[in-house]
């Protein structure tokens, strides 16, 4: 029994050292034999496993230094590959491993130009033979304790993009515990991989096989967009400067059935961000932007951005000639290649397959933006479409968004705050709907540069906007797009609004300020404004020498449209409402030249002040008019009454009243008409213009002061009449002419019936004094016996009145008050000897200050309201010469003056231009007139005397006094 035993047990020990032999030693070498031949067979690269461990004990096998590749160039290796097999496996029914561990694995991932994956090229393995589906099977059961991947190298390289992509994960582990190919069972795993160039990933959760599911964390940590910016840069041509992220999200995904997959918590962080067009021109750079509390729901198609926050976005836009923009044409899908044809089947007579039921459309996609919030953008705008190129910034640009829905009928909050040009700013807020289409937003601007419309005026009219800002205070209110429904309410001014007619180069309207009041317009109902107020309003008038005006000489005829339908009143509808509540004009003036006549008249009104009263098309009442001003400072204008400016024939009334204007400015159309200069005569006029239902009444009553005729002149119009004559047989006892013109008649019908011009005079009482000597009248100022008043000196070039000269004005003045029956009479004058040189001096200084005012209201800079109160700098002073010498003279300076010095090439240009002004009989007269109009501004200001006793006469050029002074001659007259 004993020696049984022993048998046994030595049998048994025999056995495990046989096993045991067989485990350790033998069947690891058989193992790595075969798999090492295996390889050889199988392998198209060098490949090799360097040893093979088992445990028969423990059923632990470890695989240590496999190598696929050529040395030192591996595809795929790894340090060691350990398993450890469970011996529960064999009853269980599922394949245990109680740890699974591969350290240091090492992939080189590769795509070749053609597409071809390195990985797949790696064995040749004989075609297996096609089983057939078995859709119920169940995937072969097996569970793992513990799978463990440490320090893991991934090399990844893509050949198929214009610029290949490459990226490293040097430092890759895994845990994945309790894993199982069972149902309902789920793995714990953590993933953690970093890398020189690919970012950090850390990948935190719970897997599931079967079905296929996972949850938990994912986590990517300073990822570079240049590694993959190749795959994006092949579709649209955008060259990455910069561009680094960070993304985190909880996430939920089940292929169960279908792709579910949702994403909570997730934030991303971009910043920066840089691209440029292929050709290098900057298009995008964002300094940061952040997205938080953001979830996606692929089943439900919607996504929630909780918070976007971003700072510092700045971006260039260009309108290009053809219309479209240039982002347009960059993010353009490239051309579809064109399908190729297929073979047409046989023609039969077979019916044709029933048509086939359309798809269900998807579902549209929800995107929710809880709170946006954007600072500090900025945007360089293009407009190459007009023949001038338009540029503007935009910005800095802020902006908040709240509670938008993509797919919601209730409306979002929008509120926006941004810089436009060099000085503008622009703020909008309130709510934008999309579902219908809506918006409630108050719009408010400031200074905004109106010189931005100036290329899309040029087409139509020769204008050019030298200046303009508007501001505005508005509430929009969109109601829907189909049909367009919107209102406009607030108030709105424009400022600094300076208009120049650009073939004349003179201004042509300009005001400080238009304040439009309770503007109220609604789309297909009408307009409506509570008032409109201009402050210093001007405008200037000409006609031309064809009896054109310079308002139809800025018009650009347009050539004519084929397209467009023929008009008539049949295609015209029924005109917009428009209401006026009043206009006002404060301190308003208006220039008026007409260059048909020989010399060219012109005259100025200033001081315009009144009201007009409410204006409306859809209304036949009438608007009341009541506005004053002054010709030449002394003249008094009234206009009052009232009219209907949409139908004028259907009723007007107004009376207008002309005072004291003074009849030497209308020596041009008295020339033409008269034959006659008018030397001297003031001219009122009455005139009462009634119309109603087109029936005209209107009564002129028109009264000459004091005329006197001067030198006679040529003029094929002049009628044939002693008009000298004439006059002194129309003037009364006072003096005077007065004439009453009734005029009445059908406007609808061209013929009028005139009554006969009554022209009443009783007797020519006008008495002339002889001529008082000054000397004598200077006797009536104790002191002043022997002060001969007859003339005032002016210094050379000047028109302002010295101390002796205001001293003899003021005797004068003491003089004249005693003797009422007098009047006075000043003729200006000049000496080209004298003044010549000055005045062209003071001309040059004029034109520096003209020339640089316009450069600086082009560059948009602010400016006074007048060009003679700008200081110019010396520095450029050069400069404006240059252009003042061509614009003057017509010709460009001579080439030899291009080797003098500075200072010698400059006075050579400043001496050509003074000598062109020197000779200019103009600018001597117009300083007669001044000189004459200083006299009488004084006599009237500081004398004290009525305008109505001091005449301004004639201007005369005289030849120079000894002592270069210019005197200024006085005379007398009597009622």
């Amino acid at each position: 029994m004993r020696k049984g035993f022993i048998r046994a047990a030595i049998g048994v020990l025999v056995a495990i050292g046989l096993y045991a032999l067989l485990g350790f030693l033998l069947l690891p070498g058989v193992a790595l034999r075969i798999a090492n031949q295996q390889l050889a067979h199988y392998s198209t690269l060098p490949a090799r496993l360097e040893r093979i461990e088992f445990n028969p004990f423990s059923l632990e096998l470890t695989l240590w230094g496999l190598h696929l590749g050529a040395p030192g160039a591996d595809q795929v290796a790894f340090e060691r590959l350990y398993a450890n097999l469970q011996v529960d496996s064999l009853w269980t029914g599922a394949l245990h491993l109680a740890a699974v561990t591969l350290d240091k694995p090492h992939t080189e991932l590769a795509f070749a130009k053609d597409g071809t994956l390195n990985l797949a090229k790696l064995f040749n393995l004989p075609p297996s033979e096609p089983k057939p589906a078995q859709p119920d099977s169940k995937p072969f059961p097996v569970r793992i304790g513990v799978i463990t991947l440490n320090e893991g190298y991934l090399h990844f390289k893509d050949e198929r993009p214009s610029e290949p992509i490459e990226f490293v994960y040097d430092s890759m582990n895994l845990a994945l515990k309790n894993l199982s190919t069972l149902p309902d069972d789920n793995a714990d795993m953590t993933l953690v991989a970093d890398g020189p160039t690919g970012g950090r990933i850390d990948w935190a959760g719970q897997v599931s096989l079967q079905p296929i599911a996972s949850h938990g964390t994912l986590k990517v940590t300073d990822g570079r967009l240049q590694v993959w910016w190749p795959y994006i840069r092949d579709r649209i041509p955008l060259d990455l400067k910069q561009g680094r992220f960070s993304f985190s999200t909880a996430y939920q995904l089940n292929l169960a059935d279908t792709t579910d997959l949702k994403l909570e918590q997730a934030a991303l962080t971009l910043a920066p961000f840089a691209v440029d067009s292929a050709e290098g021109k900057p298009l995008l750079r964002l300094e940061r932007l952040d997205v938080a509390d953001t979830t996606f729901d692929l089943a439900s198609r919607r996504v929630t951005l909780g918070k976007v926050s971003s700072d510092k976005l700045e971006a260039w836009a260009a309108h290009e000639a053809d219309g479209q923009l240039d982002w347009q044409k960059l993010l353009a899908s490239p051309p579809a290649k064109p399908a190729e044809p297929q073979p047409q089947p046989p023609a039969t007579t077979a019916a044709p397959p029933p048509a086939a039921k359309p798809d269900k459309p998807d579902k549209p996609w929800q995107i929710l933006l809880t709170d946006v919030q954007l600072r500090g953008y900025q945007f360089h705008l293009a407009d190459r479409q007009p023949k001038a190129p338009v540029a503007l910034d935009v910005g800095p640009l802020n902006l908040d968004l709240q509670g938008f829905d993509s797919l919601a009928s209730k409306p979002f909050t929008v509120k926006l705050d941004t810089g436009v040009g060099k000085q503008g700013k622009l703020q909008a807020s309130g709510q934008v709907g999309l579902q219908p289409v809506s918006a409630q937003l108050k719009v408010a601007t400031q200074d905004l540069d109106l010189r931005v419309a100036q290329a899309y005026i040029s087409p139509f009219v020769r204008l050019e906007l030298r200046s303009g800002m508007l501001d505005s205070d508005l509430a929009v209110d969109l109601k829907g797009t189909d049909p367009l429904a919107f209102s406009v309410t607030g108030n709105a001014q424009v400022n600094q609004l300076h208009t120049l007619d650009t073939l004349k180069s003179r201004d042509f309207v300009r005001w400080s300020r238009l304040d439009v009041q309770g503007l109220d317009y609604r789309q297909g109902e009408g307009l409506n404004i509570a008032s409109i107020a201009l402050q210093h309003p001007y405008v200037r008038f000409m006609i031309n020498e064809d009896q054109t005006t310079n308002v139809d000489d800025l018009i650009i005829k347009q050539p004519a449209d084929p397209a467009a339908p023929p008009s008539s009143s049949a295609n015209k509808g029924k005109p917009m409402p428009i209401r006026i509540g009043g206009i006002s004009i404060n301190e308003g003036s208006a220039n008026f030249a007409d260059f048909t006549l020989t010399p060219n008249f012109a005259t100025a009104i200033q001081q315009l002040q009144g009201k007009i009263g409410t204006l409306d098309n859809s209304s036949p009442k009438a608007a009341q008019v009541d506005i004053n001003g002054r010709v030449d400072r002394y003249a008094p204008v009234v206009i009052k009454g009232n009219l209907t400016p949409f139908d004028p024939l259907n009723s007007l009334d107004i009376a207008t009243s002309f005072k004291r204007v003074e009849l030497t400015t209308l020596t041009p159309y008295s020339g033409k008409f008269a034959g006659y200069r008018i030397r001297k005569g003031r001219l009122s006029l009455d005139l009462h213009y009634q119309i109603r239902s087109g029936k005209l009444q209107a009564q002129n009553n028109v009264l000459v002061e004091q005329l006197q005729l001067g030198d006679r002149v040529d003029s094929p119009d002049a009628v044939n009449l002693p008009i000298k004559l004439a006059v002194a047989l129309l003037k009364d006892n006072q003096g005077n002419i007065a004439i009453a013109l009734p005029v009445s008649g059908d406007l609808n019908n061209p013929q009028f019936s005139v009554m006969p011009i009554v022209w009443q005079t009783l007797r020519n009482l006008l008495v002339r004094a002889a001529s008082a000597p000054f000397k004598l009248l200077g006797g009536l100022v104790h002191g002043a016996d022997s002060e001969d008043l007859s003339s005032v000196a002016f210094a050379p070039g000047s028109s302002e009145l010295d101390a002796q000269a205001q001293a003899s004005l003021l005797k004068l003045a003491t003089a004249l008050k005693q003797r009422p029956e007098l009047r006075l009479e000043v003729e200006g004058t000049s000496a080209k000897g004298s003044d010549g040189q000055l005045l062209a001096q003071q001309r040059l200084e004029q034109e520096y200050q003209n020339t640089w005012y316009k450069i600086l209201q082009r560059r948009g800079d602010k400016v006074p309201a007048q060009a003679s109160l700008l200081q110019v700098p010396d520095s450029e002073k050069p400069a404006l010469l240059e252009g003042i010498y061509r614009a003057r003279l017509k010709q460009q300076p001579p080439a030899a003056w291009q080797q003098l010095d500075s200072d010698e090439h400059e006075q050579k240009l400043r001496d050509a231009v003074i000598g062109s002004w020197s000779d200019s009989t103009a600018l001597l007269r117009e300083l007669g007139q001044a000189r004459a109009s200083a006299i009488k501004n004084f006599l009237v200001d500081k004398g004290q005397l009525a305008d109505e006793r001091v005449f301004l006469i004639d201007a005369n050029l005289v030849d120079a006094q000894a002592n270069a002074k210019v005197a200024t001659n006085l005379h007398l007259d009597a009622d």
